[in-house]
């Protein structure tokens, strides 16, 4: 599925990139001859079963199966929607993406009403006459212009409808700035602002757009103190993090990110020196906000206040972080003094001083057997034995690994027992995968060998009149491929396997293309090899020259035989008589 991505986009940015180096980039790969190969990133393995062809512009693991082009690997290795993918690629290729239809179009008119919305609020910050309230509030917060600038920050005037009066007089529909978030309906009917006589912090996509607003209130009495925008097609709170864009921008090789629980912390610790603090926007971690973060970065500290409410919000964060805990992958909490928050420890420390919490912050095993001990009774038979029960659930969601073993082995010491029993993560390939048991037939060896060498096809127009067996499965399948690249010899193969995906014939091709020839073979015999079952094919079309049954056979360790072959070259051969 291209989405609504044209395909000649998905051509030409297949040609584009380098999937060697969109791999080694993130899984050290080493050649092997005319491959490259690497421990596999999708499942723990001690010998190297993942392979990445340069010529095919494709991956395959041995071990678990797991195989795709370059869209297919981001796809599964960040954990990206294909979209995300392909916008990814876009940018590392320097290409720009297509304008697209349909809900695209909503889309961009949402992104446009909240940039008009954006605009507003900074320049009421600027002008309005209330201002001098939000003014004094952030220097307050010791926060400077320069500061709020980086950040955007605005504020929405008191009244009912500023900003609705100002964007209807721009000739917004109303309906539009309810779509976005920016508005509502009072029990009258009337258009409310949303936002009214609070701080605004605009919320950014990954790409620096501006797609929501939270609002601080001013008033020590108003409620919520924080409101954020509304769900809407482009905002949902439960994947979005503040900040993220900002500490990017700030840094593009990010060592590690800061998670804390509001914008002002945000901004506080970036106005001193630590930017590369983000925020959930009110929410409670979540696996979204997880796969966010490790697309970015290696190494989180998760940073609570030290209070009940404060350890609550850790352990969830630790639940929810164990099934991303992959080898290689650090998590660390730091728990703050009952009272402060990461703004004020900062403005009352430093930089300095602050970072060297961080530095010591505690890491997630210690975290996690600490607070089991605390439930339990360790100094008890009774008690190890429940610290261990409640140990298991949460160490069987870690996938497979070194850091599990480890984890399996701190349970061990801290239980003093000398075994555990964690089930083993599932680690299964797909379904399609499990049911598809492809056996080898003269057909998609052809495909196989087409797969290998494109170039193969141009051979197949030496006598293009003479048809194939359109009874054989999946000749269909094979005259596309043929066609597709005698139109176009320089499409890649995983150009070719990108038309194909989410269909019963791309997971076909996919497996077929993990096919490589037993020994290095010169190319004159990969030539004959496909001239013969093309004859096979062609001989089988025609009712006079219908092959003996053993050239019909399937289940073969290979396409044809050598002995096969030879009597397929008799029997033309005598037909021909």
């Amino acid at each position: 599925m291209t989405g609504r991505i044209p395909q000649e986009f998905l051509d030409q940015l297949l040609s584009r990139v380098d999937l060697v180096e969109i791999v080694n980039s993130r899984v050290p790969l080493r050649r092997a001859g005319r491959e490259f190969t690497a421990c596999c990133p999708f499942h723990a393995e001690k010998t190297p079963s993942f392979s990445v062809s340069p010529s095919k512009q494709f991956y395959h693991c041995f071990g678990c199966h797991a195989h795709g082009n370059a869209i297919g690997f981001l796809m599964a290795y960040e954990r990206l929607e294909f979209l995300d993918a392909v916008e990814e690629l876009a940018r590392y290729a320097g290409l720009e993406l297509p304008q697209r239809g349909g809900g695209g179009d909503s889309s961009r008119t949402l992104l446009e009403r909240v940039t008009q919305a954006d605009r507003f609020f900074r320049q009421q910050l600027r002008t309005h006459p209330a201002r001098q309230r939000a003014v004094d509030y952030l220097r307050q917060r010791g926060l400077t212009g320069q500061i709020a600038s980086v950040f955007g920050i605005g504020y929405a005037p008191p009244g009912w409808d500023h900003l609705c009066q100002a964007l209807r007089g721009e000739g917004v529909p109303a309906e539009e700035l309810l779509a976005a978030g920016l508005a509502s309906r009072d029990a009258q009917g009337r258009l409310r602002d949303r936002f009214r006589d609070r701080i605004i912090f605009p919320i950014r996509d990954r790409r620096g757009r501006v797609i929501a607003f939270g609002g601080r209130a001013l008033d020590s009495d108003t409620t919520p103190k924080y409101l954020n925008s509304p769900e809407t097609p482009l905002f949902h709170k439960g994947s979005e993090l503040y900040g993220l864009h900002e500490a990017r921008t700030h840094c593009r090789q990010l060592p590690r990110l800061l998670v804390v629980e509001g914008y002002m912390d945000v901004v506080a610790l970036a106005q001193h020196g630590v930017g590369y603090a983000v925020a959930t926007l009110g929410t409670a971690t979540t696996a979204e906000h997880m796969e966010r973060l490790f697309r970015v970065v290696s190494d989180l500290v998760f940073c609570f206040d030290g209070d009940r409410a404060g350890r609550a919000a850790g352990w969830r964060a630790l639940d929810v972080t164990l099934p991303f805990l992959r080898d290689g992958r650090q998590v660390s909490f730091l728990f703050l003094p009952e009272g402060e928050d990461p703004d004020t420890l900062i403005r009352r420390e430093g930089q300095a001083a602050f970072e060297q919490r961080l530095a010591q912050a505690t890491p997630l095993a210690d975290y996690l057997f600490a607070e089991l001990r605390a439930q339990t009774d360790p100094e008890t038979l009774a008690g190890r034995a429940r610290l261990a029960e409640r140990a298991q659930p949460l160490l069987e969601k870690l996938p497979e690994g070194h850091f599990r073993e480890l984890m399996n082995e701190r349970l061990r010491q801290e239980a003093g027992v000398t075994t555990t029993r964690l089930h083993r993560p599932s680690t299964a390939p797909s379904r399609a995968d499990r049911n598809l048991q492809l056996v080898r037939t003269p057909l998609r060896k052809a495909i196989a060998l087409l797969l290998y060498r494109p170039e193969l096809a141009q051979q197949a127009m030496v006598n293009p009149s003479a048809p194939l067996d359109c009874n054989e499965p999946g000749v269909k399948l094979f005259s596309e491929l043929l066609e597709t690249w005698r139109n176009d010899p320089q499409l890649s193969v995983a150009a070719v396997l990108e038309r194909y995906r989410d269909t019963p014939e791309g997971v076909i091709l996919e497996r077929l293309a993990a096919w490589e020839p037993e020994a290095p073979a010169e190319d004159f015999q990969f030539d004959l090899e496909f001239a013969d079952i093309l004859t096979y094919l062609r001989r089988r079309a025609d009712p006079r020259g219908r092959l003996p049954d053993i050239l019909l056979r399937r289940g073969a360790p290979s396409a044809l035989s050598a002995e096969e072959r030879e009597a397929l070259r008799n029997l033309s051969k005598l037909q021909k008589n």
